[in-house]
């Protein structure tokens, strides 16, 4: 469809207020570990073979399916190596997608999951299979060098983002959702959730569930791509986020997201964020 394939960028930021959107290919994956961020994403999987990691749930995907991930939502595909692997990302700015809501709330197929449902749509079970080759009009005029190529980009995102909207809302809910991920990692995350802000450490979850932490270090980093240690962070620092954004004091988000110190949370957040807490806080205002 005169889509541009591009080479596959590592960032995990956007540069742009809008939307950007990416059309990728390679003989195998570049591997990409446990994240989040602060923007919306849209995957739509073209070819390979492809299971997608949310929140220590693990879905099966098919070439075609589209999957939507909302903001500070811990996240990664897992790739197997059968295959080229392609497909189109498509990142949009919260505040962005919220301001031309009118009429129709445009972040409504992102809403974190009701009652037997996930965020996947499978485009060949709906009355539309045609939404997925919006994307490739959009990745054609996004990348194009024409007069207005921008503009019209805009206008097939705003298409595309109406037409998806209308399809999720009309999607039946799935009474079983595909998941292979292992029992234990499911419970040690349940247990990470609910207990971020407390004393965690692999020696002690290894204890409450009863397993040796050489087993549940494998196990966990061959599910979820990350160490423990890794994971229990990134949880912290993903809360502690959502706590600036909205409006607690850094020195009370420190001890309230499990940290011991300031300065231990100060050294984390800005060796993953680039900027203090306090700075990423003001410039949120």
């Amino acid at each position: 469809m005169g889509a541009r394939i591009q080479h596959f960028d590592p960032r995990q930021v956007m540069l742009r207020e809008d939307f950007e959107i990416f059309h990728y290919r390679e003989p195998k994956s570049q591997g990409v570990e446990v994240h989040h961020h602060d923007f919306y994403e849209i995957y739509l999987l073209l070819g390979g073979a492809v299971e997608y990691w949310v929140e220590g749930s693990l879905y099966a995907l098919e070439p075609g399916d589209i999957f939507l991930i909302s903001p500070m939502e811990l996240h990664r595909p897992v790739v197997r190596p059968e295959g080229k692997y392609e497909r189109i990302v498509l990142w949009i700015n919260k505040e962005f997608l919220e301001s031309l809501s009118q009429g129709i709330d445009l972040t409504a197929c992102f809403s974190a999951h009701p009652s037997g449902r996930i965020n996947m749509i499978r485009p060949s079970e709906t009355a539309d299979p045609s939404i997925a080759a919006r994307l490739f009009d959009l990745v054609k005029e996004y990348s194009g060098t024409e007069q207005g190529n921008l503009l019209a980009a805009r206008g097939i995102f705003l298409q595309f983002m109406v037409e998806l909207n209308r399809i999720a809302a009309g999607t039946p809910a799935l009474e079983q959702r595909e998941k292979r991920g292992s029992a234990l990692v499911e419970q040690v995350l349940s247990y990470i959730h609910a207990h971020s802000g407390e004393e965690l450490s692999l020696e002690g979850l290894a204890g409450r569930f009863y397993v040796s932490k050489y087993y549940l270090s494998h196990a966990f980093s061959q599910e979820t791509g990350v160490s423990v240690y890794r994971y229990i962070m990134l949880k912290r620092l993903l809360q502690a986020k959502q706590m600036l954004l909205a409006g607690i004091a850094a020195g009370q988000v420190c001890y309230k997201c499990g940290f011991k110190d300031y300065a231990g949370f100060y050294r984390a957040f800005k060796q993953e964020y680039g900027v203090s807490p306090k700075v990423f806080a003001n410039t949120r205002e």
